[in-house]
């Protein structure tokens, strides 16, 4: 009994450190259809032969477009920008340049522990199945480091490699645009989950998207948007990747027959005031869904104002009879 323990003892301690040996940098998730919003969640393993790491870098690749890395609490960030090798298309604006480099300085991530760094972006650029990679250098002092830059070639696994660097799959997009992770992810861009966000003198809150049958193509949603300015302004248009388009609209009652129109000349804003939209007035609607809204999910919209101009914003997904929060 004594040396049948003593044996597998062994053997988990053996898998155990070959395990820890083969632990590189890598993405808690490593696949994504183009033209998707994508959450590069970095997981750092391990420190450079037990020494703490205090800078991570990472080069982005081309097609990985409009990054925003997360600050984290103790570390520095360096963006670094240059010229993209494409123009992308970001809301009908053509951009050639924006972030190519993240980097995390003047921290301190004892060998003991485990971490993540995390860029969030858009994929764009890819008609067919592409596999793109983040070389990522690990810094420990002022004398060691890790660089994971090695790049599997054709036919070979990347798993014989010493120093892979993180990589991701990208698929071609998917008809009808974002999944609920792309969604998701782009909550770090923006407000968070009906979270309040600001456009000029427009206060923009209380958000939230109801929740839709299997198979639905129609939803709705809202929020409220307090004017703190003297001037009056007008909600234009609303988009989101979730859906093929997005109305306004507005629900009135004529002679006891509930009533609903669409707002083709927007939704004004008039100064000093609150507008709320949700369930029984004004509101959104999302036509043409691909992937019905559930509950839990979180979907991104680009709010357009006259004059306050372009707002990203999420509208976080609640039961089926959920509407926007009313305004405290």
């Amino acid at each position: 009994m004594t040396q049948t323990r003593t044996t597998i003892l062994a053997l988990a301690l053996s898998l155990g450190a070959a395990a820890t040996a083969q632990a590189h940098a890598s993405f808690e998730r490593d696949e994504v259809a183009s033209e998707s919003s994508f959450k590069a969640v970095l997981q750092i393993p391990h420190g450079c032969d037990g020494k703490p790491t205090t800078e991570v870098q990472v080069r982005l690749p081309e097609g990985f477009v409009f990054a925003k890395p997360q600050p984290k609490a103790g570390w520095e960030l360096e963006i670094i920008k240059g010229e993209y090798q494409k123009s992308y298309d970001n809301h009908g604006k053509a951009v050639t340049s924006g972030p190519l480099e993240i980097r995390w300085k003047n921290g301190n991530l004892s060998d003991d522990y485990y971490d993540t760094f995390v860029i969030s972006g858009k994929i764009s650029g890819f008609d067919k199945e592409t596999q793109i990679a983040f070389p990522v250098t690990q810094l420990c002092g002022a004398s060691d480091k890790v660089v994971w830059d090695e790049i599997a070639a054709e036919g070979q696994s990347a798993h014989s490699l010493e120093h892979p660097a993180p990589t991701v799959t990208v698929t071609p997009a998917e008809a009808g645009g974002h999944d609920h992770h792309d969604m998701a992810a782009m909550a770090g861009m923006s407000g968070m989950d009906g979270a309040s966000v600001k456009a000029g003198s427009l206060e923009i809150s209380g958000g939230a998207a109801k929740a839709m049958l299997p198979g639905a193509k129609v939803g709705g949603g809202g929020f409220v948007i307090k004017n703190n300015g003297g001037e009056d302004d007008v909600l234009v248009s609303v988009e989101s990747p979730a859906a093929g388009r997005v109305e306004l609209h507005e629900m009135t009652m004529q002679n006891d027959v509930m009533k609903m129109r669409k707002l083709e000349e927007g939704i004004a804003i008039p100064a000093g005031e609150t507008v709320e939209l949700q369930n029984g007035g004004l509101h959104l609607m999302f036509m043409d869904v691909k992937k019905p809204f559930a509950e839990g999910d979180s979907i991104p919209v680009t709010l357009t104002f006259e004059k306050a101009g372009k707002v990203e914003y999420i509208l976080p997904v609640g039961n089926a009879a959920g509407g926007a929060h009313k305004h405290n």
